[in-house]
């Protein structure tokens, strides 16, 4: 009942409120990243939402535009500035995103969406993510976000998709607000964002245990 009925209602009128109370630190940093990203504050990239439906995901910039002698765009680490890893230190990047769950793309809470190209490489069981709306925090996000391994990643997705209920949701926030307070998690170990998913290998599996 709560999955299908009522966490939309609850996800409209948090996004409603969300963006008329945020509305002064939205426009502040629509002018701050316009100046540190030296035009466009916004990122606008397709993403596969519920039941794979792609859809427009709009996030405040992070990176900007720099190139090499060749016109190629620089290293992700190179081009994530200093604005750009405050951003997303404290996850403000994400609440344009607000936008998104109004409308009915994304919910509050759900697996992140991710690139349009990594559909094909889900196996069966990854595909259960878009059972539900991505959210604009999830599970994963509250326990590592980059610094877990995909397949540890996505097994939390699914999990979620399979456990949805307001209890879950409320506690899903409140451990969301603990990562960003302690900053966990915002890159992987070996990347300043996450590496690229390929595709999970035959015979490796997540080493992620479900909540008891």
């Amino acid at each position: 009942m709560y999955a299908k009925f009522f966490k939309r209602l609850i996800d409209f009128i948090l996004a409603l409120v969300g963006i008329v109370v945020l509305s002064p630190l939205l426009l502040i940093l629509i002018i701050l990243g316009a100046i540190f990203m030296g035009g466009n504050p916004f990122f606008t990239q397709d993403r596969p939402g519920l039941h794979e439906r792609v859809f427009k995901l709009v996030k405040f910039r992070t990176m900007d535009n720099r190139r090499d002698a060749n016109g190629e765009l620089l290293p992700d680490e190179v081009r994530l500035n200093k604005y750009g890893r405050f951003l997303r230190a404290l996850s403000l990047d994400e609440l344009p995103e607000l936008f998104n769950i109004l409308v009915g793309d994304m919910a509050i809470i759900g697996p992140r969406p991710l690139l349009v190209r990594y559909l094909p490489r889900y196996n069966e069981e990854q595909r259960h993510r878009h059972d539900v709306r991505p959210g604009l925090t999830g599970y994963a996000q509250a326990h590592g976000r980059n610094s877990v391994s995909w397949e540890d990643k996505f097994a939390m997705d699914v999990w979620y998709a399979r456990h949805i209920s307001f209890g879950l949701d409320c506690q899903i926030i409140v451990d969301t607000v603990k990562a960003v307070l302690k900053r966990d998690g915002i890159s992987s170990e070996t990347s300043a964002t996450m590496e690229e998913f390929m595709g999970t290998p035959d015979g490796v599996e997540s080493s992620w245990n479900e909540p008891r």
